[in-house]
């Protein structure tokens, strides 16, 4: 099974509008990561699961049009002038990241730890934005990490804040990724989901990592804009469950509503 791509080609057959060959070129662009270096068409091949001759066509193609860059002595590839340049255009258009910056950064001083807001990519959460406390040392995530949409405080708050008819497939999705733990994650999202029904946030007490607690909230911005959501995590010997709960946790849901506020108002001028 595919690790990265949860849509696999066998699904998209039905589907006459989806172009199969623009779709699996985006896939390869998709599966490079933060903490990578450059990879072959080998690595390529296995982690999207499509044959060898189709990703060397694939990446062919994406390495002529600026997306990738090829070493030619080492045979691998990495992101390209393109690829950063959509990833820029898109950063410096996204409102919600400039609103939540400052105070995300306020919240970050204030526990010393981390405050990040992200976006979701497929199974996973994308951080578009990460601001660190002065004393956080043990965990650092930069914009563009991910984090399991299924296991982690913001992921969890994510799917808290979609409608049930969108929630309920990814869910799916999510239980066909880790049939073995299908009760355990049951029971955590259902109660993450019941949590900020009540206060606006999720725990998660050692849940994505067991040396780390946090907090989600989800951000739905005005219109139908978009969903995000943020979370304030760090060290266990850092964050105390009992602060997050008391303290952190309506912090988060305070900076979601003053999100969501200037945003309004700036579409209303």
């Amino acid at each position: 099974m595919n690790e990265l791509l949860e849509k696999p080609d066998r699904m998209r057959a039905n589907d006459r509008q989806f172009v199969t060959a623009l779709g699996r070129g985006l896939d390869v662009l998709r599966i490079f990561r933060a903490e990578d270096g450059p990879l072959g068409n080998q690595e390529i091949a296995r982690r999207t699961a499509l044959p060898k001759p189709t990703i060397s066509r694939l990446t062919y193609t994406l390495t002529q049009l600026g997306y990738l860059n090829y070493d030619r002595k080492l045979g691998v590839y990495s992101l390209g002038g393109g690829v950063l340049a959509l990833g820029y255009v898109a950063l410096a258009n996204l409102d919600v990241r400039r609103v939540a910056r400052p105070l995300m950064q306020e919240l970050a001083d204030e526990c010393g730890a981390s405050v990040g807001l992200g976006a979701r990519d497929r199974l996973n959460m994308l951080y578009v934005e990460n601001c660190e406390g002065q004393n956080i040392v043990a965990l650092r995530v930069a914009a563009g990490s991910r984090i399991p949409l299924a296991t982690s405080a913001m992921g969890r708050a994510y799917l808290a804040g979609l409608q049930d008819r969108e929630r309920a497939p990814l869910i799916d999705q999510i239980l066909r990724k880790y049939p073995d733990d299908k009760a355990s994650l049951i029971r955590a999202i259902e109660k993450s989901i019941r949590d900020i029904e009540k206060r606006g946030f999720c725990l998660g007490i050692g849940d994505w990592r067991k040396d780390v607690n946090g907090a989600g909230a989800p951000l739905a911005l005005p219109n139908g804009a978009g969903l995000y959501a943020l979370n304030c995590g760090g060290p266990a010997y850092l964050l105390k469950a009992k602060d997050i709960e008391e303290v952190y946790g309506p912090r988060l849901v305070e900076i979601t509503k003053k999100v969501v506020t200037s945003i309004g108002m700036k579409g209303r001028r």
